[in-house]
């Protein structure tokens, strides 16, 4: 008898747990669609119901594949070992395509190219917004094309972090454009070491005379 209690209590509890996590995709889907301010009932419920299925999915299959499942190899790329963030990234990464294809395929059924940017910014924070102008600040006289290639490789990250449930593993899909962004400058002529270095060095000295000052 009570290990019968106890199963219907555990039942209830993961009920309650999947009832108020579905909640809150429904209420974040409801919250980034309001932000675009479309004046527009059936629109909105459309869009809502496009991106709480996606959270839902994204977090279901996350959950149901941990990366344990990943066996505990080394990164071909590196030789290193595969650290337990690479290992959920693996599996999460598996998740099927159609999973992206309908959120993105939704999103630009019902809206236009700036409104999908303004929801995939919700998605990521708006890492594409924040990181743009610390290039800008790194890297000197940056050109018009050096600007349009990093700025592409971020949207790039940006529509492949959706996928992804944490914000460690979004940003670890940032790194990844991040690391070609900073490879391009390398090839076209630029060392991104050195630049890097001098910024750093820079905004210490800033602060030095900063503290000086007061």
């Amino acid at each position: 008898m009570k290990n019968k209690i106890l199963i219907i209590a555990i039942l209830f509890a993961l009920f309650l747990s999947n009832t108020t996590f579905a909640q809150e995709q429904e209420n974040k889907a409801a919250e980034w669609v309001t932000s675009l301010n479309l004046n527009d009932s059936a629109k909105e419920l459309r869009l809502q119901t496009i991106i709480a299925t996606h959270l839902k999915t994204v977090r279901d299959w996350n959950n149901d594949h941990p990366g344990t499942m990943v066996p505990a190899g080394i990164n071909p790329a590196t030789g290193q070992k595969l650290s337990d963030l690479d290992r959920q990234i693996i599996a999460q990464s598996a998740m099927p395509k159609t999973v992206h294809d309908n959120l993105m395929t939704g999103l630009r059924k019902e809206l236009t190219e700036e409104q999908v940017e303004l929801i995939l910014d919700k998605y990521t924070i708006g890492k594409v917004q924040f990181t743009m102008p610390v290039y800008k600040a790194i890297v000197p006289n940056m050109t018009l094309q050096e600007e349009e290639t990093i700025l592409n490789y971020l949207k790039q990250a940006r529509e492949q972090a959706v996928d992804y449930k944490s914000m460690k593993q979004i940003s670890a899909i940032f790194e990844i454009y991040k690391t070609k962004s900073e490879q391009y400058l390398n090839s076209n002529g630029r060392n991104w070491r050195q630049m890097y270095k001098t910024f750093t060095d820079d905004l210490k000295a800033k602060k030095e005379a900063e503290k000086t000052a007061k």
